[in-house]
């Protein structure tokens, strides 16, 4: 299990989406460490991660896209673990695609995926928020937004797209006492990154574009989660926190 410091503040409950492997299982990790229970939704196999947390964690099989599954996985969640205070939306798809080979059904699907998941997720999460008067939804977006990179068009929209979400449903939402930011990692060294970007050394061009010179790891994003989740954060929201060793700055 990663090592996280403990925190003396409430439990909350969690749900983190896409929580099967990659950034999804750290933050799902990192936020039981807090003392949090946590349900991690996927449609891959949560085993390795319930093996990491214990207890503290309840699987969901669910497809982000499909809203009776949505809506069913976080009543399981709310009954299981007595209410829901976090939402995490990580789970996200980005094929690089040339634009002009690019079909409307690869489009649709990294729309679907990447803002129509994160939309069905928060509207059946709030009215638990709501009722407890306490909430915390993050939003995992991309430094891409402020890149532009010409093979991840459908991505970089998508993500855009997120950032905006972001702002209005804080806007919406605040005075309810739940806050909407959103994280912006860079190209982070996980097995799905390294599935996408292949042999042709992603990771190093990206972190010579960098002025922090290092390949960004799932590590390198928890105290940033762990901070928009904190207690004490109530007073930070509809932000885009950028955390991509400086490939973009803004």
């Amino acid at each position: 299990m990663s090592e996280t410091p403990s925190s003396d503040g409430p439990q909350r409950v969690v749900l983190v989406t896409g929580a099967a492997g990659g950034l999804g299982r750290e933050f799902a990790i990192a936020l039981a460490a807090r003392g949090h229970r946590v349900a991690g939704l996927d449609l891959a196999d949560l085993s390795g991660t319930a093996d990491a947390i214990g207890d503290r964690f309840h699987p969901v099989r669910a497809d982000v896209t499909d809203p009776d599954e949505v809506e069913a996985a976080v009543e399981e969640t709310a009954a299981r673990f007595g209410g829901l205070h976090i939402v995490v939306n990580n789970a996200g798809i980005y094929p690089p695609l040339e634009f002009e080979e690019t079909t409307l059904e690869d489009w649709r699907r990294v729309m679907r995926v990447n803002l129509d998941g994160p939309f069905l997720v928060s509207r059946a999460a709030l009215p638990h928020m709501k009722a407890a008067g306490w909430g915390r939804i993050v939003n995992i977006a991309s430094a891409v937004v402020f890149l532009g990179p010409p093979d991840l068009v459908a991505y970089t929209t998508s993500k855009a797209g997120l950032v905006g979400f972001t702002r209005a449903l804080a806007s919406a939402v605040g005075s309810h006492g739940v806050t909407v930011n959103a994280i912006a990692p860079g190209l982070t060294r996980t097995g799905t990154a390294a599935r996408t970007t292949g042999a042709d050394g992603g990771f190093e061009r990206v972190r010579d574009l960098q002025v922090v010179r290092a390949v960004e790891e799932p590590r390198d994003l928890l105290s940033t989660l762990l901070y928009v989740c904190d207690e004490g954060s109530g007073f930070l929201t509809g932000q885009t926190i950028n955390v991509d060793g400086g490939s973009a700055m803004h």
